[in-house]
């Protein structure tokens, strides 16, 4: 058999092993969905959810074969996200996390994967690569102290991925790094009271003076553009795409099941559907949300392109990934508005989902690591052939 004929076998598997990944997890949707109230509530996704979705393999999209993960590329963890979040927002956010959570374990060395998952490869981490925490070399390893915000899926996670800035034996710098640590060495401070994606419980991780073995901390090096560093920092953005591609289907979805009969309040318009402007705000939003999966799909297929080709991408590639995420985002945004303009108010009562699902995006459509501004910015910035005027993650 020819390198040409396995590789076309190991994609025909992957794809076959994605779409029956991707029906269990639509046959689920009633189910995350009937909890999903409830996860708002307690501001953590509910746990029959949890293991629901960990029976039916969500969790081991991104995490390796040897482990017995299906060790799959950025476009399938993209579209599982995706589905999960038609039934609730903040589960897929937590799903999407702790899937990017396995797939960031791969940087370290086999001993330190080892650690999490050969015992249990049901294990799940968690993970935030801002460096707010510090670590000072010790005899073996590191004495590890911080706090990490804001830390998805911490409940339900027994390890957890952070970053540091390293010090020596002296507290002299040695840069940043990233360790691997276990739940028992860590608490969870509970601080997540806000406006949307209240069950992705996206809590504060304390670290205080834990010992981390040698393996299982890891040193960033400095970005180099020929790396495959850079590649890592963009696909952090990548996963939290799918939970709001997911959303903005799931508001469309209900639009249209709920209000085209609807009569329109103070007028003699009996139904919806036949008002021009209902029907313009309609098409439009399909469309947007279309663009939107268009775009986040290239995105994905461009990071996938590393481990086929073996190369990383290229600075202007590498930036346009960064602007297609941003694209994305803001056309599930205008989707988003343009539908809830055509439902009307009554969307916005506390039993309506479609409230609940606009909230949730509109809180992860700012956060920083999809921020649409600066998205373009690095890609402008990357056209031009520009200095950069700001510390940005390629």
């Amino acid at each position: 058999m020819t390198a040409t004929e396995t590789e076309v076998l190991v994609a025909e598997r992957e794809a076959a092993e994605l779409a029956a990944l991707l029906e269990r997890i639509a046959e689920l949707r009633p189910l995350i969905a009937g909890n999903a109230a409830e996860g708002e509530e307690n501001r953590r996704v509910s746990e029959e959810s949890i293991r629901a979705l960990a029976d039916a393999g969500a969790f081991k999209v991104s995490l390796p074969t040897r482990y017995g993960g299906y060790g799959l590329g950025h476009r399938a963890a993209l579209d599982v996200g995706r589905e999960v979040a038609r039934a609730d927002g903040g589960t897929a956010w937590v799903v999407s996390l702790i899937n990017s959570g396995a797939w960031y374990t791969r940087v370290f060395p086999i001993e330190a994967q080892d650690d999490i998952f050969a015992d249990d490869p049901d294990a799940r981490v968690s993970v935030v690569i801002t460096p707010t925490g510090t670590a000072r070399k010790v005899d073996g390893g590191y004495r590890v102290s911080g706090k990490w915000f804001y830390n998805s899926g911490a409940w339900h996670s027994s390890w957890a991925l952070g970053a540091v800035l390293l010090e020596d034996e002296n507290g002299e710098s040695l840069g940043e790094g990233q360790f691997l640590i276990p739940a028992t060495d860590y608490r969870i401070e509970d601080v997540w009271y806000v406006a949307g994606m209240r069950s992705s419980g996206s809590n504060c991780l304390v670290v205080e003076d834990a010992f981390v073995p040698e393996h299982r901390l890891r040193r960033v090096p400095d970005v180099d553009p020929d790396s495959d560093q850079p590649y890592r920092a963009v696909a952090v953005p990548l996963a939290l795409l799918g939970p709001q591609l997911g959303l903005g289907r799931a508001v469309f979805d209900l639009v249209m099941e709920k209000t085209p009969h609807k009569p329109i309040a103070y007028t003699s318009i009996e139904r919806r559907s036949d008002w021009t402007a209902y029907r313009l705000d309609i098409a439009k939003a399909a469309m947007l949300l279309d663009t939107a999966d268009l775009f986040a799909a290239r995105a994905a297929d461009d990071m996938d392109s590393i481990d086929r080709l073996g190369r990383p991408l290229d600075r202007c590639t590498r930036s346009r990934v960064r602007a297609d995420i941003g694209w994305a985002v803001d056309h599930v945004t205008e989707a988003i508005s343009l539908l809830l303009n055509a439902a009307g108010s009554g969307v916005f009562a506390e039993v309506n989902p479609i409230q609940r699902f606009w909230r949730d995006q509109a809180i992860v459509a700012r956060h920083g690591y999809v921020s649409p501004p600066l998205a373009y910015e690095i890609y402008g910035t990357a056209l031009l052939n520009a200095e950069e005027t700001t510390a940005t993650i390629l």
